[in-house]
């Protein structure tokens, strides 16, 4: 409907404007045949915006950094330029929802607000406005960035609320790296055991076990053999492991087979069983991490940041900075590379992504923001095509190159360049690649990535001689090609369906997450095969206390309607 009333508007404005650019070309022409003397600049008044300075609020609950305002950056100084607007960015410090519950509370808003996982809680509490006018008014370029994929993050009212993040437009580029889901192991191990085939769990703590026994202690630090991430709502990092190991790719909380599309939660699965009780086995060897179910985000990644933590389970966008900290201290076999593990009898992996879009997560403008026609201007001004190469390549000459054929790349002064975190700081990298309305995909010239990480021609001469030893090693050209490539999912990621506040699978998934939280570390940490048992037991009849069929019932019928578009 939206889409539609759209593009009825935007039609008739076109008619009205050539109906009214012909009547005055017949007057100019009747009453002054000197054409040449006519004024030619115009008057563009109705299409310039207000460029007063201003500043705005906004709050980012999806990332911990440091707060700054964005004219602070060279990219946001020109954005101030080009709209007059600036944002200061406030950052979350502490439980994501405790900072959106003391909002909701007060009834007090930044004007623009990332509230990730927490947006629900917003839309419930009507934090946000709509968008449809303002989009329609002021967003011609946002339209038709996400133009394919408005219908799914259109609320049931017929309202848009937030704005998503990367809509992919022209062709899908998958990632020469790996930025999602995978077991990581530290690439010394492999080196130091002839670069092993690595597939299945087994055989991946086999060496794990194998070479903490014989390195205790790594750089005079104990070794940390397995860790994993299970801090606040990073606890899926644990919890979605057993749907990786029998093959299926990151969809929440269910799995979806190929050929019925029917859904089924693997929480209290025979997979999630194995995997727990692997677990346990590891915890009685000593390879499990004691800090394991305890740790916060930042001693987390303080530990990987060490070098003296063998393996471990997680996605690659969270773990940035302890990668970056460990190539910058200089020992590549101290760095990780990503394996696709899975289950024995597995047929292949589906750690890769497919194309995808999440459309429940997103940016959002508050009912507190004064003239919010102007945060539409900045974002419909961002998602320019030559905004989008500043924010994600950089200058051109500085950050990158173009060849003769249009391609971008970089050099190796440039890969070192756009590695450096205060650089990245400093131009506005770091503070606009991320959530805020952005593209994924290629630019209009059909040959340039979005992400220069997604550039092979840019992974490629990334790779050093060190990171060229093991993909050498193992007869590929870049790191992904170790993963079975993804299977074609319409629907993905399941998990990105609009699921409204207060609505039974909202609350399901509220109470799933408190008895995973609960239950999976007494599983693990069990003192023998009776008290698995009787963990696993006691887990399973709480599970299955909630409305499991319900929600099963609703992401099948979610993946139907994807599948229909």
């Amino acid at each position: 409907m939206f889409k539609r009333r759209y593009l009825f508007i935007l039609l008739s404005l076109l008619l009205l404007l050539a109906f009214v650019a012909c009547s005055s070309d017949d007057e100019a022409s009747s009453n002054d045949p000197d054409t040449s003397d006519v004024d030619e600049t115009g008057d563009d008044d109705a299409d310039e915006i207000d460029k007063t300075p201003i500043t705005y609020s906004l709050f980012n609950a999806g990332v911990s950094r440091r707060d700054i305002d964005t004219n602070e950056t060279r990219i946001g100084k020109i954005f101030e330029e080009e709209t007059g607007v600036n944002f200061k960015i406030e950052h979350l410090v502490g439980d994501i929802d405790t900072k959106i519950g003391v909002m909701v509370a007060s009834g007090s808003y930044p004007d623009v607000i990332v509230p990730d996982s927490a947006i629900d809680v917003l839309l419930d509490a009507e934090a946000f406005i709509p968008l449809n006018d303002l989009l329609e008014e002021h967003g011609p370029n946002l339209l038709e960035a996400y133009g394919d994929y408005l219908d799914l993050f259109t609320m049931d009212d017929g309202n848009i609320y937030y704005i998503p993040f990367g809509a992919t437009i022209n062709e899908y580029k998958p990632n020469p790296n790996i930025d999602q889901g995978a077991f990581w192991i530290q690439r010394g191990i492999l080196k130091e055991y002839g670069f092993p085939e690595i597939n299945t769990l087994d055989e991946y703590f086999d060496v794990i076990e194998r070479y903490a026994a014989e390195n205790p202690e790594i750089d005079g630090m104990t070794t940390i053999p397995f860790t994993g991430l299970t801090y606040d709502w990073r606890f899926f990092a644990f919890s979605n492991i057993p749907n990786h190991l029998a093959g299926y790719p990151n969809d929440g909380g269910v799995m979806i087979d190929m050929e019925t599309h029917e859904a089924s939660v693997y929480a209290d699965s025979e997979y999630a069983k194995d995997f727990l009780w692997k677990m346990n086995e590891i915890y009685h060897k000593g390879l499990l991490d004691r800090e394991l179910f305890v740790a916060n985000y930042d001693e987390y990644i303080s530990k990987l940041s060490s070098g003296r933590v063998l393996g471990f389970f997680d996605y690659g966008w969270q773990f940035g900075d302890a990668r970056n900290a460990l190539r910058d201290a200089g020992n590549p076999d101290r760095e990780f590379m990503a394996l696709p593990v899975v289950f024995e009898g597995v047929e292949y992996d589906q750690y890769l992504d497919p194309p995808s879009f999440t459309a429940n997560r997103g940016i959002g403008i508050s009912r507190d923001a004064e003239s919010p026609e102007r945060i539409i201007q900045y974002w419909d001004n961002m998602i320019k095509e030559e905004n989008q190469k500043l924010i994600m390549w950089g200058f051109e000459g500085e950050h990158y190159s173009v060849d003769d054929d249009g391609l971008f790349y970089r050099t190796q002064e440039q890969l070192d360049l756009t590695r450096n975190q205060d650089e990245r700081e400093e131009v506005g990298m770091t503070h606009f690649e991320w959530y805020w309305p952005r593209l994924n995909g290629t630019f209009s010239d059909g040959i340039n990535a979005v992400e220069p990480a997604r550039q092979p021609e840019v992974a490629l001469a990334d790779y050093n001689d060190d990171d060229r030893e093991y993909l050498d090693a193992y007869g590929i050209n870049m790191f992904s090609e170790l993963f079975a490539p993804p299977d074609d999912r319409p629907w993905y990621p399941a998990w990105g369906a609009n699921i409204e506040q207060g609505s039974p699978e909202q609350i399901f998934e509220e109470r799933q997450d408190e008895l995973l939280k609960r239950h999976y570390p007494r599983i693990v940490l069990a003192d023998d095969e009776e008290e698995f048992e009787e963990e696993w037991e006691a887990f399973v009849e709480a599970y299955r206390s909630l409305d499991v069929d319900g929600y099963e019932a609703f992401f099948e019928e979610y993946v139907q309607s994807r599948l229909e578009d």
